[in-house]
Order: structure tokens, then sequence, then C-alpha cells
């Protein structure tokens, strides 16, 4: 794996800085967490875009995926294999950021996530509509 640290882009970081104030979350992985999830749960592929690494947030793929990193890089060639996607390293870069960014701009927009518990009940209802 080649990603060894990445940047956000300014829009991403201020819609950061919202959620963070929003949840009580209070460290930005978490939520870069939460909303790479929400992201691939989505059926259609990230519009491909160019994106800015244009912030000051930077973090390591340690430390946005914590004990699960692993898993998260699993689940990420998952969604490229879906996708019809190659599994190259630059493939996979650039769509772990670009599922990262919309899963920003998801969160950040979404007028019922205004709380941690906000952020529970849209898993909860993603969940329930995957059972059906």
């Amino acid at each position: 794996m080649t990603l060894e640290a990445f940047r956000v882009s300014n829009r991403a970081r201020d819609h950061l800085i919202k959620l963070k104030r929003l949840t009580y979350i209070p460290n930005w992985n978490a939520i870069c967490r939460w909303a790479f999830c929400v992201s691939l749960a989505e059926p259609t592929p990230p519009r491909r875009e160019r994106i800015p690494a244009d912030s000051s947030v930077e973090m390591t793929w340690r430390t946005f995926g914590g004990d699960c990193d692993s898993l998260y890089w699993a689940l990420l060639k998952e969604r490229c294999r879906r996708d019809g996607l190659e599994l190259t390293e630059e493939t996979l870069v650039e769509q772990f950021r670009l599922h990262l960014h919309r899963g920003i701009g998801y969160l950040a927009g979404d007028a019922d996530v205004r709380s941690i518990a906000g952020l529970v009940r849209k898993a909860l209802a993603k969940h329930k509509t995957a059972d059906r």
C-alpha cells in the first residue's frame, strides 16, 4: 500500500469542522471513518473529479484506520472490484480520496446529522434498508 498520508481539501476541512462542532466527536479521523463508510454504502461510484489537497488537515493512513486500517483498505479494494476498476495503487488512492470527500460532503449536508445520535440513526436506517 502506498497511501502513507493524505490531506483533505479546504472545503472538506470546513465540513469536518462543522461536523466536529455538531457531533462533539473530538477526532477528525473518527468522522472521516464514518464518512468513508457512508460513501462506500452508496450504490453508485463517486464522480471522478480533481480534489485539491489544499488544507492543513493531514493524517496518516494509520491514524485514519487505527487498529482496523487493513479492514478499511480491504473494503476499498472490494468496492473498486465491484465498480469494475483496476486495483492499481493509483486507482485505490484516487478512489479513497473520492469516497472520503463524497462521504464528508454527505454527512455535512445531511440535516439529520446534528449530533452523534444523528449519525447512529443514519447508520441504523441504512442497515434496515439493506436488510430488506
